[in-house]
C-alpha cells in the first residue's frame, strides 16, 4: 500500500472547539426535528398562512365582499350539515 501523509494530532483547544461546534450542530438538528414533529404548531402555522392569503385575496378581489361572505357562510353551513350527519 502507499503511505499517506500523517496529519498532526489536534490540540486540546482544537478538540474542544470541534466538540463545541458539534454540540451546537446537534442542538440545531434536534430543534429542527422537534419542530417537524410538532404537528399542532405546524397546523397553526398553515392556518395563519391561509388566513393571510385569504385576506389578501379578498382585498384585491373584484368580487364584492358580501358575495364572498355569503359563499363563506354557505361553506360553513355545508360543513356543519355533513358533520351532523356523521354523528
Amino acid at each position: 500500500m502507499s503511505e499517506t501523509a500523517k496529519e498532526p494530532k489536534p490540540s486540546i483547544d482544537e478538540l474542544r472547539a470541534e466538540i463545541k461546534q458539534t454540540r451546537a450542530d446537534l442542538g440545531e438538528t434536534v430543534q429542527a426535528l422537534a419542530a417537524k414533529a410538532d404537528v399542532k404548531a405546524r397546523a397553526k402555522d398553515q392556518v395563519e398562512v391561509a388566513k393571510v392569503r385569504a385576506r389578501e385575496a379578498v382585498a384585491t378581489s373584484p368580487v364584492p365582499l358580501p358575495l364572498v361572505l355569503a359563499g363563506l357562510v354557505a361553506v360553513v353551513g355545508i360543513i356543519l350539515v355533513v358533520r351532523g350527519r356523521k354523528r
